[in-house]
């Protein structure tokens, strides 16, 4: 299992080589505040495990695995980052706090966010009922407003 500094180096990777399908370690360097030589330190880890495709003094790119891993954990940042910001922390808190909460949540409550975070972006309207909306999305993957559209009631005083 990866912790959570080679998680970020994976992730940093991944972003760096979107445009072009390499970094260089000064990139990822000044990617995430370190000095090169810890970068190369890192990559040659990486590298041994099979995340990264390292050529030192030409570039690094991510293998499938390292792509697969940072790609995961992207999502789980855009997933906690979605989730806090619902709740009305400022982005930028919630961005901060993501990349430190990322690394730790085991993967059902990765799971029960996404569904969670899932469940208010599909929700077409607010609902009294919204936690047991929420735990029956959960269960069977489908809003209960989509099924049920009840006809407003007339109320005669």
């Amino acid at each position: 299992m990866l912790g959570r500094r080679a998680e970020d180096y994976l992730e940093a990777i991944y972003e760096l080589c979107k445009n072009r399908g390499f970094a260089r370690v000064k990139e990822i360097a000044v990617y995430l505040n370190v000095r090169p030589a810890t970068v190369s330190e890192m990559l040659e880890k990486l590298s041994r495990e099979g995340y990264v495709i390292y050529r030192k003094r030409l570039f690094v790119a991510l293998t499938e695995k390292g792509k697969e891993v940072a790609m995961d954990v992207r999502e789980r940042r855009e997933t906690l980052v979605k989730f806090l910001t619902a709740l009305g922390i400022p982005k930028d808190i919630a961005e901060r706090d993501a990349c430190t909460i990322e690394h730790i949540l085991h993967p059902e409550t990765v799971k029960q966010l996404k569904n969670f975070v899932k469940f208010i972006e599909d929700c077409p309207a607010v609902s009294p009922k919204w936690l047991e909306h929420f735990k029956e999305y959960c269960r069977t993957g489908k809003h209960p407003c989509d099924r049920v559209k009840e006809s407003p009631k007339i109320l005669i005083e």
